[in-house]
């Protein structure tokens, strides 16, 4: 079998997967990323939150090559990709390839909302969870210096927007930061004028759960004192305020979105069919139209399964990354293996303390089974050993003492340049 070279570009759970399969299969491969690491997304929002450290949640690129054989690492963003010289486009180069291997991921859909790209803070990168967190710590800053109390509860206002798992979990840590640890280090604020607002377009939450663990999670939120909001959508936002379809102004200097995602900026930059969200149509083995050596997978990749597109979750990249590399290595040996199919594993949400839901199996949990199932599905699926530990003793410390540790306002310097 002739050695080829395959290029896997990105590193999220897609590529990831993709390259421990191929690893020490008697093939070259280059793995590409503009970070280093490998992060964690799903855990973003306990960094946003001031629960776990970034470092926590990522684990390097180089680290993990090194136990797998064959297999080498470049720090450079894709630019472009010529399909027929077989060659990706770089900021360092031209890099060549017999297979190419695309996970590229998602970006933050604003659904052409400018004011709302401009002002609010979402979770897709690591630092977009720094700077969340920074903005956060400092709003309860400027509010115990601040002489105007409507100005004062708007600084301690906080909009999140979007249903879904990361809108839910978001808001479920922030209204517990603010109650269990943000009253004790502000106790002049009277921290109780403190507003979480989750708003969310349709009537209900976690739409793609079952009915009865939405409605749980609804009144759950309310429970815990998240103003949930439904039917109702941001149409404005600004500096200080934020507005909605029916005229409600809501006086808040922080909004978070987590109202939808889409293809990452890459998917544009090429000319090939895309579909909703501007994510790239797959073959169903998961190869581009006319380019059998060419497969997309993960968030970036549009494929339709029982007539709906499949979700732009971590699961559906894990399981296309490793059917990639099972397809590549099948081409060699002159096979082809059946087209692509998802296995649906479930879903689940974390509320706050002690309390979740899981839809999985076929199963539904709630409260605290389905709470501790989501921390276990999470410790096993971080990858290294150090980053399980660490984020089980922060876990274990806020459980028996309401502490969260990483209440840190830094400062980040640009980098300086050669």
């Amino acid at each position: 079998m002739q050695k080829k070279r395959i290029v896997i570009v990105g590193m999220g759970f897609g590529g990831v997967h993709a390259a421990q399969a191929l690893a020490g299969k008697g093939h070259d491969i280059l793995l590409v990323d503009r970070n280093n690491y490998h992060l964690f997304q799903p855990l973003l929002y306990q960094v946003a939150t001031a629960g776990l450290e970034q470092e926590s949640i990522a684990y390097s690129v180089r680290a993990m090559a090194r136990s797998w054989p064959d297999v080498r690492f470049h720090l450079t963003e894709v630019t472009g990709i010529d399909f027929s010289r077989k060659e990706i486009q770089v900021t360092s180069g031209l890099l060549p390839y017999d297979y190419l291997i695309i996970g590229a991921g998602s970006a933050t859909n604003f659904f052409g909302l400018t004011a709302v790209e401009q002002h609010a803070f979402d979770l897709k990168e690591l630092e977009d969870a720094e700077v969340l967190r920074n903005h956060i710590l400092s709003a309860f800053e400027r509010a115990v210096i601040e002489p105007d109390p409507a100005r004062k509860r708007a600084l301690m206002t906080f909009v999140v927007v979007g249903g879904g798992p990361t809108g839910v979990e978001f808001a479920g840590a922030l209204i517990e930061l603010v109650n269990f640890v943000l009253a004790k280090d502000y106790p002049e604020l009277g921290i109780h004028t403190a507003r979480v607002a989750l708003v969310e377009a349709t009537d209900r939450l976690l739409a793609a759960m079952p009915q009865e663990l939405g409605m749980y999670t609804l009144q759950k939120l309310r429970s815990m004192s998240v103003e949930v909001l439904l039917n109702a959508q941001v149409v404005d936002v600004d500096e200080e305020k934020v507005s909605l379809h029916d005229g409600a102004v809501i006086p808040a200097h922080t909004l978070v979105w987590s109202a939808g995602v889409k293809a990452a900026p890459l998917a544009a930059r090429l000319e090939v069919p895309r579909a909703a969200g501007g994510r790239i149509i797959v073959e169903p083995d998961l190869t581009l139209a006319d380019h059998p050596d060419v497969f997309v997978i993960g968030d970036i990749a549009w494929l339709q399964q029982d007539g709906k597109a499949l979700p732009m979750i971590a699961q559906v990249a894990m399981q296309m990354g490793v059917y990639a590399a099972k397809a590549i290595l099948a081409k060699e040996q002159g096979s082809v293996l059946p087209p692509f199919r998802y296995h649906d594993k479930g879903s689940m949400a974390t509320i706050g303390r002690n309390a979740a839901v899981a839809n999985v199996f076929g199963l539904q949990l709630r409260g605290y089974p389905a709470w501790l199932a989501w921390l276990l599905l999470h410790l096993y699926y971080l990858i290294g050993f150090r980053n399980r530990i660490v984020v089980l003793l922060n876990w274990v410390w806020y459980y028996w003492f309401h502490e969260r540790q990483v209440r840190l306002i830094t400062r980040r310097k640009p980098m300086k340049q050669d």
